[in-house]
């Protein structure tokens, strides 16, 4: 049977029970999956409990993403590079961590014109974002709250040049914008957009549409919402706790419906 559940803080407005619950019942499969309200200070003896439990997996969202390095866990060497990940799936007797946010994005942005690309934000999502873009866009522009971050993205870059500015940054000229930021973070970016003609990513679906997701959607851009990534990074956390292959062009479309269908 699959035990599994999303952990974080705050976790309760997550859609991620729903989804996964709906998608083993679509596969036919026994199991429960839950939210659980954890943080960083509580982390380590959470997974002692859970390896002893045998818990089958975990998706991890704010603040958990970059704090699980030095837990011992078994590490995707992309997930050690990006210092992000969002999955943690039992293999014999350790968690395996990954970044199913990384695989989601590259599918998310397939066809998606990337000669020029803006992320707000440096935290795990960010860096997510930049390992699916790496070497796909010559280069990426970053604005950062914390000018920090930038020591930490350089290290996941090894294709593209990073240049790094302040949140003050124009956002003029774009091929595809991406913000990572929390809820509230990006709304006074959201008047720069102004141009139909590029591709904007908002990660948030809580609130939804965020200032900054509702402003390119009134002028016509391209939008790729904070659904739409659930939903993608969740097809390979479904399939990694399931141990099962599967449809997954007809698995999004069930995904996608029932979240939609959450916001009617």
């Amino acid at each position: 049977m699959i035990k599994a559940a999303v952990l974080g803080s705050p976790i309760a407005h997550s859609l991620s029970p729903l989804l996964h619950k709906k998608a083993y019942e679509f596969l036919g499969l026994p199991a429960s999956y839950e939210a659980i309200e954890l943080l960083p200070a509580d982390a380590d003896d959470f997974f002692k409990n859970a390896l002893r439990e045998r818990w089958t997996g975990f998706s991890l969202t704010m603040p958990l993403k970059e704090c699980i390095f030095n837990s011992g866990f078994l590490i995707d060497p992309v997930a050690s590079r990006m210092r992000s990940a969002n999955t943690l799936v039992l293999q014999d007797d350790n968690y395996f961590a990954v970044s199913t946010d990384r695989t989601g994005f590259m599918r998310l942005f397939n066809g998606v014109k990337k000669e020029r690309v803006a992320i707000i934000g440096g935290g795990g999502t960010a860096r997510a974002a930049l390992g699916a873009l790496d070497g796909l866009s010559e280069q990426i522009d970053f604005l950062l709250q914390t000018p920090s971050r930038a020591d930490v993205l350089r290290q996941v870059a090894i294709t593209s040049s990073l240049n790094f500015y302040d949140m003050n940054h124009s956002l003029d000229d774009y091929d595809l914008i991406i913000s990572t930021v929390p809820a509230g973070a990006g709304d006074h970016l959201a008047s720069r957009l102004t141009s139909a003609d590029m591709t904007v990513c908002e990660v948030l679906y809580k609130p939804y549409p965020t200032k900054f997701l509702a402003q390119a959607q009134s002028i016509g851009a391209r939008t790729i919402d904070g659904f739409d990534l659930l939903v993608e990074q969740a097809l390979d956390q479904i399939s990694l706790f399931s141990g099962l292959s599967f449809d997954q062009d007809a698995m999004r479309d069930l995904l996608i419906r029932t979240s939609r269908e959450f916001l009617s």
